[in-house]
């Protein structure tokens, strides 16, 4: 009997070692589909456990109990050619052996795979229908490719789908009308193809959807109406060729881009009320009449481009604009009459372009009034022909009606009675405005709702004291995580199994659970890749919305690799990162931080930004703790502060954040030993970066020996803006991304051009 069980020990020890090796084998196969990318070339004399590589801004590959779950490789070969035909070109695209059918096919075998990312490898040819046997997939990204053809509709078979990004490949067919079958699809981008045919209806059914980009494609028809996407918040259809008169579009859209297509008719009255809305583009299309004044008071826009279209009429003496808005665009059009003083271009706090219109003005250049007249005539015709067509028919229909009245009146005497009720029913319930009293009425209410928006909505879960004490073994120091000047932290584990971070908040005593709550439904609201998400909350010191609070816990994603400050550090030298995967997390963080400026409502400052605060995840993808903090902290005096007062905060606290960026990319050019001699310091640090001796005294070897000089120069160039002591000259968090992106591009290609010289 035990021959019996060893025997049993050594098959199951050779299972699993066989089930690690197909593994294995797959992505050697892969990698010889793909015609051994340089990416992949780690592989050749490597024996370790492939599940072990550390990840890279260009391969990740990472597992779950020996089974592949993500594999992310980013190459060289952009797809940038103009007149690609379909097949294979040389050194841009894959060879032409290759077959995308066999490459697919071994991918399925990946049965566990839940991210897969195939970026700019010069894959080319139809995508075929199999791609739907990845059934756990959650990411899809073959953007930058020579795919073409039709996008499989069994792609609507994937339902644990939630990102999907076909962009910049030569797909020329239409889009699948079947994809609301992906319930779970918050990202659809297929952006930069050749797709055409109209705008799928079944797209409108998908609740999930966050953001949709179909902008650089052939695109026309109608839009249809986008209001039941009650998540959206990006809009992206520019360049095609719609159109339709424009849609109804969701309350809480952030983002819409529509420039460059053939959108005709007014700009609808529903736009106005808009409240979360940002940027609004809806430049290069056929729009008429007068743009709505309330577009230029939207509480939340900032800008708003309506140049290039017909539209006429003059704007308001009064017009009222947004205090956000900081970029308006009404150019080439024809308008006429004054610009409103909002406009005027007197103030530096906002960019406006109104030239080639007939306004009465002195400043940019304008037409002479004929040139708008015509238009403006037309106009008016137009609302004149269509009065009179109106009131016609309206002629028409009535002597129709008494005719028939008059012979049923010949015919069926008796039912007299009977037939003048009905024809005063008629009377009372189409007035002159040609609406029901009940319609009326229903569109009331819909304007009030619409104003409340969604207050009063669960948004963030309410946890009880009792669930909280439960996931942390009563607040056990085992779970204990560490404290700083938000509070004390613990690591929880819910009922469902689900890990959790819990921080404890102390708060002034004059806050009430109504205003609390409102704080906190507003930070659950803010949804990034790289923000750490906020799952609920648990009020102490109260039940009823008017009574006081002094403590709240606050219990978020469990984000478990550790902080990038412990990444920086020598103490850990196998975790150490390199230069390109310390610019990957810098623009993570930049994302995130961009977003909270400019993409929610009110934008989120102040953010604490610390490398302590900068949490990686199990792909070491960088999370954003801590954030918004101020939003609770704050006294309630400075909500309540005057509308100017809270400008200035805001423009100041935009600027710590700029600030506080800067010492971060400080801490990942010299690490966190250097940066530990304090801000004073590495401020007069700054000269030595300015000669390859200083540099080299004070940069961190890890980065001197991983990075390219360009690479370097950039970064180090925008973290002296960040930190110059004059905040107006401190650049906005959009230049700095801009940058650190670009930094990222330079070292890819330097890594590029290293290995190319290896192997050569």
């Amino acid at each position: 009997m035990g021959f019996f069980y060893l025997f049993l020990l050594v098959l199951f020890s050779w299972s699993c070692h066989g089930l690690q090796t197909y593994q294995t084998q797959l992505l050697l196969q892969i990698r010889k589909h793909l015609e051994y990318p340089s990416q992949l070339q780690i592989l050749d004399n490597y024996n370790g456990d492939l599940c072990n590589l550390s990840a890279t801004s260009n391969l990740t590959i990472s597992c779950q109990d020996n089974f592949v779950t993500e594999f992310k490789i980013r190459g060289d070969k952009v797809a940038n050619v103009s007149d690609f035909n379909g097949y294979a070109i040389p050194s841009k695209t894959l060879s032409k052996t290759f077959s995308i059918d066999s490459l697919v096919t071994t991918l399925t075998r990946l049965t566990s795979l839940k991210v897969l990312s195939l970026v700019s490898l010069g894959i080319w040819g139809p995508l075929p229908d199999k791609i739907h046997r990845l059934y756990s997939l959650e990411f899809l990204d073959l953007s930058s490719n020579f795919m073409f053809g039709s996008i499989p509709p069994q792609i609507s078979r994937m339902v644990k789908l939630q990102t999907i990004t076909l962009d910049g490949n030569y797909f020329n067919d239409t889009i699948p009308n079947t994809l609301d079958s992906l319930s779970n699809l918050s990202v659809l981008s297929f952006r930069g193809n050749r797709l055409k045919g109209q705008f799928p209806s079944s797209i409108c059914r998908i609740s999930s959807l966050k953001d949709v980009a179909v902008c650089h494609n052939k695109l026309s028809g109608k839009l249809p109406d986008l209001s039941s996407l009650t998540r959206l918040r990006v809009l992206d259809v520019r360049e095609n060729r719609f159109d339709s008169e424009l849609p109804v579009m969701p309350q809480g859209l952030v983002t819409a881009l529509l420039a460059k297509n053939l959108f005709s008719g007014e700009i609808p009255a529903q736009f106005g009320v808009l409240s979360h809305l940002q940027h609004l583009d809806l430049s290069f299309n056929q729009l008429s009449g007068a743009p709505p004044s309330a577009l230029f008071d939207l509480p939340s826009i900032s800008y708003l481009n309506l140049a290039s279209n017909v539209l006429s009429g003059s704007l308001p003496e009064h017009l009222t604009c947004g205090s956000k808005l900081g970029f308006v665009d009404i150019s080439n059009n024809k308008l006429v009459g004054d610009l409103p003083s909002c406009l005027d271009n007197k103030s530096d706090k906002r960019v406006v372009k109104y030239g080639g219109n007939c306004l009465s003005t002195d400043g940019q250049q304008q037409h002479q009034g004929l040139y708008c007249k015509e238009a403006n005539t037309r106009r008016s015709g137009r609302k004149i022909a269509v009065l009179v067509a109106i009131i016609v028919v309206s002629v028409l229909l009535l002597m129709l009606l008494a005719f028939g009245i008059l012979i049923l009146f010949q015919r069926c005497r008796p039912r007299r009675t009977f037939e003048t009720h009905i024809l005063q029913k008629v009377v009372q319930d189409n007035p002159t405005t040609g609406v029901s009293s009940e319609v009326l009425a229903n569109a009331r209410f819909i304007s009030e709702v619409a104003r409340l928006g969604t207050q009063g909505a669960p948004i963030c879960r309410l946890f009880s004291m009792e669930e909280l004490e439960e996931a942390t073994n009563n607040f056990d120091s085992s779970m204990f995580m560490g404290e700083g000047f938000t509070g004390k932290l613990y690591k929880g584990r819910l009922e469902n199994g689900t890990y959790v971070a819990i921080r404890s908040l102390t708060l002034q005593k004059k806050y009430s659970i109504q205003n609390l709550k409102v704080r906190l439904d507003f930070l659950s609201k803010l949804h990034h890749p790289h923000l750490v998400g906020l799952l609920g909350h648990c009020i102490a010191g109260g039940v009823q919305d008017d009574s006081g609070a002094s403590k709240v816990f606050l219990v978020y994603d469990y984000v478990p690799n550790g902080n990038y400050r412990m990444h920086l550090s020598e103490t850990c030298p196998e975790k150490v990162l390199k230069w390109s995967d310390r610019l990957a997390i810098l623009i993570d963080v930049a994302k995130a931080v961009h977003f909270l400026h400019t993409g929610v409502i009110p934008g989120v400052y102040n953010n604490r930004l610390k490398t302590n605060n900068i949490l990686l995840d199990e792909h070491r993808l960088a999370k954003l703790s801590d954030y918004g903090m101020f939003i609770i902290m704050e006294e309630n005096e400075k909500l309540e502060a005057k509308r100017e007062s809270l400008k200035s905060s805001q423009r100041k606290t935009l600027e710590d954040d700029v600030y506080n960026f800067g010492f971060i990319l400080l801490e990942s050019l010299v690490g966190p030993i250097v940066s530990g001699k304090g801000e004073t310091f590495l401020l007069n640090e700054m000269v030595s970066f300015g000669s390859q001796d200083g540099r080299k005294r004070i940069v961190d070897p890890t980065v001197l020996t991983t990075c390219s000089q360009e690479s370097l120069s950039i970064v180090v160039s925008i973290t002296g803006k960040c930190i110059c002591p004059e905040p107006s000259s401190r650049p906005s968090f959009e230049d700095v991304l801009w940058n650190l992106q670009y930094a990222a591009q330079v070292q890819a290609a330097a890594d590029a051009d290293q290995k190319s010289d290896s192997t050569s």
